[in-house]
């Protein structure tokens, strides 16, 4: 059986091209030729092109662009499988700390190092209670912080991943969290 090999219209072969139009080609080819009546309606107008005589910033007096900063590699989340054997109870929460009713200076000095201890007793999921906030009120603040800090330099070496806790683990005001092993690099 031969196929026949099906002609497009004039109208089909607009309107591929003009929706060709809006995507990039790949590398080494061009977008499709359009017929004329449809080609200057179709056209996307073109970025502007900063004019020759345009002064760099440098000579213009004004500052450089700050250059980018390469962003910190983020931590992975705890995998689904993994979390889910914690909130059934199939993986040991080998520890937990309550940061309620403390201070941030306070609470950032107890999680750094509860999470060093951990570290050196080879534990590996932990349960970080920080407490939901004031109901009706703002998000509590350590809720808000505690994330950050696992970010943070301080506390990248011993955190490789964390998640919200399950309901009867806290819920939203707690976090699972999974300690990096000793001697295992932090990005």
């Amino acid at each position: 059986m031969t196929r026949r090999r099906r002609t497009l219209s004039e109208e089909d072969r607009r309107l591929w091209a003009s929706v060709a139009r809006q995507a990039v080609p790949l590398a080494g080819r061009k977008h499709p030729k359009l017929p004329e009546a449809v080609e200057a309606a179709a056209a996307p107008p073109a970025p502007p092109q900063p004019s020759p005589t345009a002064v760099p910033a440098a000579a213009s007096g004004l500052p450089p662009a700050p250059a980018k900063r390469p962003a910190l590699a983020a931590q992975h989340p705890i995998e689904r499988p993994t979390r889910r054997k914690i909130a059934k109870g199939r993986i040991a929460i080998e520890a937990r700390i309550d940061l309620h009713e403390m201070t941030q200076t306070n609470a950032h000095a107890a999680l750094a190092r509860f999470l060093a201890q951990a570290q050196a007793m080879g534990l590996r999921h932990v349960l970080v209670i920080t407490g939901r906030g004031l109901s009706g009120g703002p998000r509590g603040v350590l809720r808000r912080v505690v994330p950050q800090w696992f970010a943070g330099p301080q506390f990248r070496p011993l955190v490789s991943g964390f998640e919200s806790a399950e309901r009867h683990h806290g819920g939203e005001g707690a976090l699972y969290v999974r300690v990096r092993r000793l001697g295992s690099s932090a990005r």
